[in-house]
């Protein structure tokens, strides 16, 4: 990993940091805007196997997927939430996003790889707390002076999850 300078790193870290503040507040179709148009949002299985210590498959290869999204279903699942009658977020959830261990690396030309952990709290209904535990790894674009995500693959450290994922990483 190359920090290609202190205040390029500090950049990227507000953007990811303003990103789940805008998360956690709600404001999914802000949410949105901080993606590319061409956007893949992506968290493989993950499962122990001998094969890949990693827990999931490499790219490329065939493997199912909890998400794999593109900007328009990324929409869709919005505007799902905006209707008032998407059941496992009514009445919607507290989340708290804490993004950390911030590391760029120059990928060539407007963007860079930004790779970070995360800890995602989710509050259901008074009844049900989640933890979700993971890696990211962004791929942002420069676009009229700005980051945007082109790219996010979401890594989540269980295995065991609760019935559905509700909530965006």
């Amino acid at each position: 990993m190359v920090v290609l300078n202190r205040d390029l790193q500090y950049e990227v870290e507000q953007f990811l940091y303003r990103e789940a503040r805008v998360l956690d507040e709600g404001r999914f179709h802000d949410w949105l805007e901080l993606f590319t148009d061409d956007v893949r949002y992506w968290m493989p299985v993950r499962e122990t196997l001998q094969q890949h210590p990693e827990g999931t498959y490499p790219e490329g290869q065939r493997a199912v997927a909890l998400i794999d999204d593109d900007k328009r279903f990324l929409a869709l699942r919005v505007a799902r939430l905006d209707t008032g009658v998407a059941h496992a977020e009514t009445p919607p959830s507290r989340t708290r996003h804490l993004i950390t261990n911030v590391e760029i690396e120059d990928a060539g030309g407007e963007e860079i790889n930004a790779h970070s952990n995360f800890l995602i709290f989710q509050g259901r209904r008074e009844k049900s707390d989640y933890l979700f535990v993971g890696r990211r790894e962004d791929r942002l674009r420069r676009v009229a002076g700005g980051w945007k995500i082109a790219r996010r693959k979401i890594v989540l450290d269980q295995t065991v999850l609760p019935r559905g994922l509700s909530i965006f990483f």
